[in-house]
């Protein structure tokens, strides 16, 4: 189903007691708010978080992601944790090969097809991620990038798992600096990613799959941005932490 989804991605931010508390208010907030099934609120919290904020959300309001896992099953892989082990405490959404993932963790197109197997084996929804840099846009190549990253993540995926699958468009040169793609620019790349879909699968399947904007997503651009015809909601970063913020930009879906 193409659901409308604002989903929180909260990075290294936040202790324990302040993930908590701020995951309680916003499961307060949305007391007031109509959520039918093609609407879905979720959050990405850190490893440390997830099972006490699972404790404390309705999870007919909430659904908990990770931000990260392994592309192994399990083994000597210190320091990894696998998506059975994040299955196992609750999780429902993982967010795969985020550009911070990929530029500072060097995650190439194979490790993130990787990821989303280990996903579609335990039954979780994948948040893939794709993305062109400012030189890449600026050289005009931006649609080719990632349309050659979406092709190469999902070379490997049938038709039952793809339509599992949701897609984040973030363009690197818009995170965490303040800059953001306009709602036209953002429709542009989000057309394209639902025609890749299309040609790799079918035009029925890509209309069905739902297509978030991430990229200094907040509660002023919000409304312009999911207003266009291929954005389906939002991964919103530095907005997620601020709960009114983020109320703000749950009700604009």
């Amino acid at each position: 189903m193409r659901r409308k989804i604002a989903a929180g991605n909260w990075k290294m931010n936040t202790l324990l007691n302040e993930g908590v508390t701020l995951a309680e208010e916003l499961n307060t907030l949305l007391d007031g708010i109509e959520l039918y099934d093609d609407k879905r609120v979720v959050i990405a919290v850190p490893y440390t978080h997830i099972s006490s904020i699972i404790n404390v959300v309705d999870y007919k309001k909430i659904a908990v992601a990770a931000q990260n896992c392994s592309q192994f099953d399990n083994g000597a892989y210190t320091g990894e944790i696998s998506a059975l082990m994040l299955k196992s405490i609750g999780v429902q959404y993982i967010i795969v090969g985020h550009s911070e993932r990929r530029q500072i963790f060097g995650e190439t197109d194979d490790i993130v097809s990787q990821k989303l197997t280990q996903c579609y084996k335990n039954a979780i929804f994948p948040i893939l991620c794709c993305g062109e840099s400012l030189n890449e846009r600026e050289s005009v190549k931006h649609l080719e990038i990632v349309g050659t990253q979406i092709k190469n993540a999902l070379q490997n995926v049938d038709t039952f798992n793809i339509q599992r699958t949701i897609i984040a468009y973030e363009p690197i040169w818009a995170i965490g600096t303040g800059r953001t793609a306009t709602p036209e620019q953002a429709q542009e790349m989000h057309a394209h990613i639902r025609n890749t879909i299309a040609d790799l699968y079918t035009k029925e399947i890509a209309n069905e799959i739902t297509i978030l904007y991430g990229g200094s997503v907040n509660a002023a651009n919000s409304a312009n941005l999911f207003a266009k015809e291929d954005i389906d909601g939002g991964l919103v970063g530095g907005a997620s932490l601020k709960v009114n913020e983020f109320m703000q930009i749950i009700e604009s879906l």
